[in-house]
């Protein structure tokens, strides 16, 4: 079985996505979607990489307060896109259909929020918010709107993941009690590239931030500091709890806890080391563990239930039943269900994007889900800042002491 529904999957997985192209292809280039991206550092010339595979859609313009990053992510758009210091200009260009965000976190929620009065569709990063009022301003406006937004947690849209949300609606588990999600990555502060400060624009970079003088580690570290960013738990544990929200069908956890601190990384505001616990409703609670000194695993879930126990992550998908016997030598059994990934989920998540932009229905993970997964994360770092458990009052939206 194992191997028959691994290949089954990933045949099903790439025809599905190679008929979606193929669509894409036959509609011509009247119906192609111009795009521009504003903010392009790693990730989003990551995102330009993958709408370049993608058929009827072309990157017309780009935008970054930073030269050397804009002529970047030029070299990736080609010759003819359109190069822009200045977001606003881009958004005046009726010609643009839909803009890619991938600025720092407390950006998002006005340069959304602009597009949308422009008129454009959007794709932004996660955290779609800085702040849970934020986020809360951005549900009633986009939902309030006609635009199509997507926010940047593909496991939405990859196909393992999907499998494991039918697997845990068919109550193969059986009641779950807990799960724990993790992540382990190899960060280092200092030895920074220089910067040449006449090709940027630091107070504009800065924005709606408190105004500072320049630190490299705050240009390329951003999600470490508190004016910018949420640490990892904005940054990693987003995307997992926005999984742990999708498959357990909750939306909010009733109280947090973390604890978290720099061992390591002194330069940074944010901890490099974090635990936090999130008691939800449905008799659950999640857990969070994270440091930035070891990658070896790197990041997933794991939900345990009394009948049986779901790993997965962005390479594989493993079930295991509790009443199986173990492989001899070892503390678990073989797996009554094992699927590797077929790819990045970034991909058909951006395909999905476009899809929606096409036909005007909501997109995977639309801005309610993402502030939502996004809220739970804020609510972590307030526990972890405040030193203490809090509690969350969903029907007032508001954190209670």
């Amino acid at each position: 079985m194992i191997c028959n529904r691994r290949t089954f999957f990933a045949a099903a997985s790439g025809l599905a996505l190679g008929t979606r192209m193929a669509t894409a292809k036959a509609q011509g280039a009247n119906d192609r979607i111009r795009i521009g991206v504003i903010g392009t550092g790693g990730r989003a010339r990551s995102l330009m990489n993958h709408l370049k595979r993608l058929p009827g859609n072309e990157m017309v313009a780009i935008c970054d307060v930073y030269e050397p990053r804009m002529l970047q992510a030029a070299e990736i758009a080609g010759a003819t896109a359109t190069k822009i210091a200045d977001y606003r200009r881009m958004l005046d260009d009726r010609g643009i259909d839909a803009v890619v965000i991938g600025t720092p976190d407390h950006w998002h929620k006005t340069m959304t929020l602009d597009a949308l009065a422009a008129g454009k569709d959007v794709y932004v990063e996660k955290p779609v918010s800085h702040t849970i009022a934020e986020g809360a301003e951005m549900v009633k406006a986009i939902e309030a709107s006609k635009q199509i937004v997507q926010t940047g947690t593909q496991q939405r849209s990859w196909e393992h993941w999907v499998l494991g949300k039918e697997i845990i609606d068919s109550g193969r588990l059986g009641q779950i009690t807990f799960v724990q999600t993790y992540w382990y990555q190899h960060a280092r502060a200092g030895n920074y590239a220089p910067v040449d400060m006449d090709k940027l624009d630091w107070k504009r970079w800065l924005g709606p931030a408190a105004d500072q003088p320049f630190r490299p580690e705050r240009f390329y570290q951003w999600r470490h500091y508190w004016d910018f960013g949420g640490g990892c738990l904005t940054d990693l544990m987003t995307h997992w709890i926005d999984v742990v929200h999708w498959y357990m069908d909750v939306d909010a956890p009733l109280a947090a806890a973390a604890t978290g601190h720099n061992y390591n990384i002194k330069l940074w505001e944010a901890p490099d080391t974090v635990t936090a616990t999130l008691e939800f409703p449905k008799n659950f609670m999640a857990s969070y563990v994270g440091t930035y000194v070891s990658k070896v695993d790197d990041g997933g879930l794991e939900f345990r239930g009394e009948l049986g126990t779901l790993k997965i992550d962005r390479t594989r998908l493993a079930f295991y039943r509790d009443d199986a016997a173990n492989v001899p030598g070892t503390l678990a059994p073989e797996p009554e269900t094992f699927v590797r990934s077929s790819g990045d989920g970034t991909l058909t998540h951006m395909q999905n994007w476009l899809d929606c932009i096409r036909s005007r229905k909501t997109p995977n993970a639309h801005i309610r889900v993402a502030h939502q997964a996004a809220r739970t994360s804020h609510l972590a770092n307030a526990a972890l800042r405040a030193g203490r458990r809090l509690k969350w009052n969903n029907a007032a939206e508001k954190i209670e002491s």
